[in-house]
Formats: C-alpha cells, sequence, structure tokens
C-alpha cells in the first residue's frame, strides 16, 4: 500500500473514532450526570440505563478503533523515525486504552446500583443513589485521566507530521499545540480545580487543533513527495 492510501486509511479510522466517542463521553454524561444531585443521577440511570448502556458500548468501540488507528499511523510513520513511532503507539494505545476500560468498571458499577438487584436490598435508597453519583463522578475523572494520555500522544504524532515531508508542518505544529491543551486543561481539573473554568475554555479552543490532520488525511492521505527518515 501507498504511503497515499496508508494515510487515507489511518484517516478514515481517525474519523471513526472522533465520530463515535462523542457519544459516550459527551453526551451520554450531559444528559444523565446532575452535577451535586445524586437522588436526580440516579432517576435518569433508572429511567434510561439503557442510554448508558449505549455510552458504555460507544467507549468500547471507539477504544478498540484507536487501537487500529495507532497501529495504521505507526505504518505510515515508522519510516520517519521509529522511536517516535513508538512513542506515539505506547501513549496513544498501550497506556490509554486499558485506562478507559478498566475506567468502564464505574458506569457498569453505577447501572448495578440502580438495577434493583435483590442483594442491594441492604443499603438505603439514599446510599444506592450516592453511590451510582459515586460511580459515575469516578468514571468522568478517569476519563480526565485518560485524556492526559490523548494529549501526550499528540506530541510525537505532531513531531512525525512535521518531520514526514508528506503531510503540511502546520498540521504538525496544531497537534504539538493541541496536545498541550489537552494536558493542561485536564492536570488543572484534577490538581487545581478551582483554575478549570478559566483554563478549560482556553484549552478546548486550542484542542480543535487536532481536527484538521483528520480531515487532511481523509480527503488528501499524503503528498506523493517523502523526506526521508530522521
Amino acid at each position: 500500500m501507498d504511503v497515499k492510501r496508508q494515510a487515507r486509511a489511518a484517516g478514515l479510522l481517525y474519523l471513526l473514532v472522533a465520530a463515535t466517542a462523542w457519544v459516550g463521553l459527551l453526551y451520554v454524561p450531559g444528559v444523565l450526570f446532575v452535577t451535586g444531585d445524586a437522588a436526580a443521577t440516579a432517576d435518569h440511570l433508572r429511567a434510561s440505563d439503557s442510554l448508558l448502556r449505549i455510552g458504555i458500548a460507544s467507549e468500547i468501540f471507539h477504544q478498540v478503533v484507536q487501537i487500529y488507528l495507532v497501529l495504521a499511523l505507526y505504518r505510515l510513520f515508522k519510516g520517519v523515525s521509529v522511536d517516535r513511532a513508538r512513542e506515539l503507539v505506547i501513549l496513544g494505545a498501550l497506556v490509554s486504552v486499558p485506562i478507559v476500560f478498566v475506567n468502564l468498571l464505574n458506569e457498569i458499577a453505577a447501572v448495578i446500583l440502580v438495577s434493583g438487584a435483590k442483594f442491594l436490598a441492604v443499603f438505603t435508597q439514599q446510599q444506592l443513589d450516592a453511590l451510582a453519583y459515586l460511580f459515575i463522578h469516578l468514571h468522568g475523572q478517569g476519563i480526565r485521566v485518560a485524556a492526559i494520555f490523548w494529549g501526550l500522544w499528540l506530541v510525537p504524532f505532531g513531531i512525525l507530521v512535521i518531520r514526514s515531508g508528506f503531510i503540511p508542518r502546520a498540521l504538525g505544529y496544531l497537534l504539538l499545540v493541541a496536545g498541550c491543551a489537552y494536558v493542561s486543561d485536564e492536570i488543572t481539573a484534577l490538581i487545581v480545580p478551582q483554575y478549570s473554568t478559566s483554563v478549560g475554555t482556553i484549552a478546548g479552543i486550542l484542542e480543535l487543533g487536532e481536527l484538521p490532520i483528520i480531515l487532511w488525511l481523509v480527503i488528501w492521505g499524503a503528498r506523493p513527495r517523502f523526506v526521508g527518515a530522521t
């Protein structure tokens, strides 16, 4: 497979990740989770547990696709720099994907807690609501941990794009900016949450720098010329 076709194949996988990730990461939590209100959150879960299951399925799906995306990018860029391509695989799949999969146990726990199972009869309704809220909240925090690596993997990715010669350098610099924004946003939210709103507003804009590479790979793939490896 030539470089252009490899790039387009990677772009299609990247587009599939972007098109499905928002369901489990943004839409479902936005509908079901009520900040600071355990009872309302639990009521939403009981009324729409199928929606939460869809969110779980979405996360499983886009993380499996992420693995294939990272491998496709490795094949595309290994001729540019094997070391940077390996970093891309480690940060983009070997570390972040297991975090997401383990973190799904928090949502599964929330589903069980609102299921009305007989073995939960030893807990009061208020306790069950609080526990379900806790696990949904922990899931959100777990996503923040994974998102740190979603930012870090963009650094070797950006460097590879800059060095490649078959993708515009500007897209590589945008990836570096987006990666730094992801990391800054999530670390701020986890460590110094009092500044998360102000930092998140700026970071949210800079994170959009990840999108142009998806469109470029899908539409144009790669330039026919190739600049040798470094």
